[in-house]
């Protein structure tokens, strides 16, 4: 999977740091929700049981491919 240079700057950060790259391709590969954005820009969650069932949100460019963010997502229930 391609990254852009945002996602290798903000991964860096001591709140993004203790995410796992497997986790990012669990959710990448099986969410359980997406959104696509207005701009193409693709959202998709997936819990991650290592982290306590908190919902990991990745964002791809439109490509679906190229992970532009990821993180945490306080907001998201079941």
């Amino acid at each position: 999977m391609k990254t852009t240079r945002y996602f290798a700057e903000v991964s860096k950060r001591p709140d993004r740091a203790t995410i796992q790259w497997e986790w990012i391709e669990r959710v990448v590969r099986d969410p359980v929700r997406e959104v696509v954005q207005e701009d193409g820009r693709i959202r998709r969650w997936a819990p991650i049981a290592e982290a306590g069932d908190r919902y990991l949100r990745v964002i791809l460019l439109d490509d679906g491919e190229t992970v532009h963010n990821a993180f945490f997502d306080r907001s998201m229930r079941p």
